[in-house]
């Protein structure tokens, strides 16, 4: 099944702030979401719902997160308060948004989507080598229209990327040349607790300057949560898995090749992993992925991007939605990211790899 048969809009919000004040820069975020926010709120409380987590447990949980990010960077709270205050909305309902991951961790009736990335070192157009990188972000059907590309200036650094309907970061580059992939694992011990993943995400990408100073910020967050980063600029590029157990650093799977799927590859976190959430699936695709990377030069982008691209008979690696199945249990590939960091440019696919030519490409430089 085409994901075409879902509604997608024919072109993109996107939300472009610039303010060294970061309420004001969040505040201007919120007046262009609107409607579109609301949207992303009434399918995440469905979706919490189906999880059986109560209203009651999401603004507790909401609230306590919007705590722990006080407390650990306050121009973040101030974002999403921000936020809150342009949407016309209560400031937990976007904390919501921003900690959905640890959110819906609670519960075994939701499970999250699944996302593949890759990240190569090649020849430099110029001379020298650089890091390319592109994934697939894999989630609910249902919120395919509920995600945006932003420009994000005000902080030490701009960034540009992808991100959904109030929340601050997910994919992106920032104007320090550092690029972020972000896929979610899952660990038998998250929790609400620490600094969601979303907002370590927004943290990296306004203040990292390159690979070293961003896992120097990871690795300074209070972690509760799982999920895996692969920071790289044209230098340098790093895998972690971070868990509550800590953060671990990841070996290229080839020289200068990082590949991510949806299962820890160090065997620490691995012990706690909750294997009903990807596996088999996330095994099948790295290994189908790793595969096809040893026969493959994939030099550039459209090298990278057709290394994403799968039909019957494969591994999901392009993730088609099943109609027949429930809320909460159709995935879909809703964007494709390919990240450059020596260009400081996002190119952001409104759809699968394999839709590549037929649907709307929006680059984006920090």
């Amino acid at each position: 099944m085409s994901l075409s048969a879902f509604p997608r809009p024919d072109h993109r919000l996107h939300v472009a702030v610039d303010a060294v004040d970061p309420r004001v820069r969040g505040r201007a975020r919120g007046a262009r979401l609107g409607e579109g926010l609301r949207a992303a709120l009434d399918v995440y409380d469905r979706l919490f719902a189906l999880a059986r987590i109560t209203g009651e447990a999401v603004r507790g949980d909401a609230q306590r997160a919007l705590d722990v990010i006080g407390g650990f960077r306050p121009a973040l709270r101030e974002q999403i308060e921000g936020i809150a205050e342009g949407a016309g909305v209560e400031p937990w309902r976007v904390a919501a948004l921003n900690t959905r991951t640890e959110i819906l961790a609670r519960s075994r009736a939701v499970p999250p989507g699944e996302c593949s990335t890759v990240v190569r070192r090649v020849a430099a157009p110029g001379g020298g080598a650089t890091h390319l990188g592109v994934q697939t972000w894999d989630w609910h059907v249902e919120l395919g229209g509920s995600w945006h590309t932003v420009d994000s200036g005000g902080g030490a650094h701009r960034y540009v990327g992808l991100t959904e309907y109030g929340i601050l970061a997910k994919i992106g580059v920032n104007s320090a040349g550092l690029a972020l992939h972000f896929n979610i694992l899952g660990h038998r011990d998250d929790r609400v607790g620490g600094l969601p993943m979303h907002v370590l995400a927004a943290l990296v990408l306004e203040e990292a300057g390159d690979v070293a100073h961003a896992v120097e910020l990871v690795r300074s967050a209070p972690l509760a949560s799982s999920g895996s980063f692969l920071l790289f600029d044209r230098e340098r590029a790093v895998l972690l898995d971070l868990s509550p157990e800590g953060v671990f650093e990841v070996p290229p799977v080839a020289d200068g090749t990082h590949l991510r799927t949806n299962h820890f590859l160090s065997p620490g976190p691995a012990r706690g992993e909750k294997t009903w959430l990807y596996q088999p699936d996330s095994g099948e695709r790295y290994d189908f992925l790793r595969d096809r990377l040893g026969r493959a030069a994939a030099a550039d982008h459209d090298a990278l991007l057709r290394l994403l691209v799968t039909g019957p008979g494969e591994p999901p690696v392009t993730c088609l939605p099943d109609p027949g199945a429930p809320l909460g249990r159709r995935w879909a590939s809703l964007a494709t990211v390919l990240l450059d960091p020596a260009a400081r440019t996002a190119r952001i696919l409104d759809g699968t790899p394999a839709e590549r030519a037929d649907r709307p490409w929006y680059t984006l430089r920090a």
